[in-house]
């Protein structure tokens, strides 16, 4: 054990010798190349799975809330809405909550300008939603979202907000079966049709949000949406719950299925309620982001064993004249590992304050834009440092290989340069 000892500290010293006379603009530049290594480990992954985040994060607060309660697999509409909701009022983690009724339907733009009835109609399929337009602000900030116009209020009985996934001007794609609205403008007169009942309409604005649940909808009162489907039970298809800061979603599921609301309806937390694909391509973008780390680290450790090698070769003579005066190989080998992780250290010590002092808040103010999505950059703490643990072990195993293998050659050749 005290030999061990004598050696760290011996290996230590000569770590710290080699690091101070060496060149330093070469120092430097494997510092860099440690840093841009770890935060390529972090970055690119953080970026892949942000993107899929930051779609599950608008799905959350523009969407689905903490708690989302659908109808049942054999239920048309969630029976017993009405005690539901005061069910919900009561409880005591709620901070808002919107009720929202869902028909299919169709939207018509040209059904007046036709000449003849076999003219191809310039209509689109979508889901009609009946909102109560305070309480789906207050929970949704949908009002936000609105690239077009202006919001839905009380009095519009005949008004209308469609979302952009319906006009071929906000997607401008060609899909079999995929019909989009064109040439519509806020203040045009739309109608809608929902069955056997049909009903015009005044464009009030356009929705954008990244969400199909609001993208590919239109929304219209409450009161208009229940009286033209005959739903005077009040009861609803959708009721999305947001919990004040810090209450568990499961508190809340929990508590309203001991309510008996089960019986009535589908109770879910929001990421319960995420489409499956949408789990599946942020597992696949998770993966792909660990590859590409992993690439990386294969590509630092092969710079550290390189520069350590080529180190260690060209000091040669030096290492044999230190074995010749009694320093054990394991003495040299520590300082070529020391040394290997100062390099390291130093490079995640500056990517960590690049990466937590400028990127992650700089990205969560100015998200990406994807087509799809507002990515962000996820850099969970546990797995930064899981990864910077990572690199830290993968620098320690290139700097002690080329290490060993020089100190193993024969000393009087070393030092003779044979």
């Amino acid at each position: 054990m005290q030999n061990l000892v004598v050696s760290i500290r011996l290996g230590f010293f000569l770590a710290l010798r080699q690091v101070r006379r060496g060149n330093k603009w070469t120092t430097a530049l494997i510092i860099f190349v440690m840093m841009l290594t770890f935060l390529n480990l972090v970055v690119v992954r953080g970026v892949l799975v942000g993107l899929l985040q930051g779609s599950t994060n608008v799905y959350k607060s523009g969407y689905a809330g903490d708690v989302i309660l659908t109808n049942l697999s054999k239920k048309s509409y969630i029976e017993n809405s009405p005690s539901i909701i005061k069910t919900i009022e009561t409880l005591p983690w709620v901070e808002a909550y919107s009720y929202r009724y869902v028909e299919g339907g169709e939207v018509e733009v040209n059904y007046k300008t036709r000449v003849r009835l076999d003219d191809d109609a310039n209509s689109a399929a979508a889901s009609i939603v009946g909102i109560n337009p305070d309480l789906e602000d207050g929970l949704t900030h949908i009002s936000e979202k609105l690239v077009e116009g202006r919001y839905l209020t009380r009095d519009d009985s005949d008004g209308i907000l469609i979302g952009a996934n319906l006009l071929r001007k906000y997607l401008d794609i060609d899909v079999p079966n995929l019909t989009l609205l064109e040439n519509v403008e806020i203040g045009d007169r739309v109608r809608m049709t929902i069955g056997e009942n049909r009903k015009e309409f005044t464009v009030l604005g356009f929705l954008q949000s990244k969400v199909d649940q609001i993208d590919f909808r239109v929304f219209v009162l409450d009161t208009t949406l229940r009286n033209i489907i005959g739903r005077g039970d009040f009861n609803v298809d959708e009721i999305a719950i947001s919990l004040k800061p810090g209450t568990d979603p499961y508190i809340v599921k929990n508590a309203l299925i001991r309510s008996g609301v089960d019986e009535y309806a589908r109770v879910q937390t929001w990421d319960e309620s995420l489409p499956k694909f949408l789990l599946d391509i942020q597992n696949t973008f998770g993966l792909l982001g660990n590859v590409v780390g992993s690439i990386g680290l294969a590509v630092a450790s092969i710079t550290i064993f390189i520069v350590i090698f080529i180190n260690a070769i060209t000091r040669r003579k030096y290492i044999g004249i230190l074995k010749g005066i009694g320093i054990k190989s394991s003495a040299i080998e520590i300082a070529y590992i020391i040394q290997a992780i100062f390099y390291a250290a130093i490079g995640i010590l500056i990517g960590l304050v690049i990466l937590y002092g400028f990127l992650v808040p700089f990205i969560d103010a100015h998200p990406i834009p994807f087509p799809f999505s507002d990515g962000i950059l996820v850099a969970e703490i546990p797995n930064t440092l899981l990864r910077a643990a990572l690199l830290m072990i993968a620098t320690l195993i290139a700097g002690y290989i080329p290490a060993k293998i020089v100190v193993q050659q024969n000393t009087l050749d070393s030092i003779l340069g044979r």
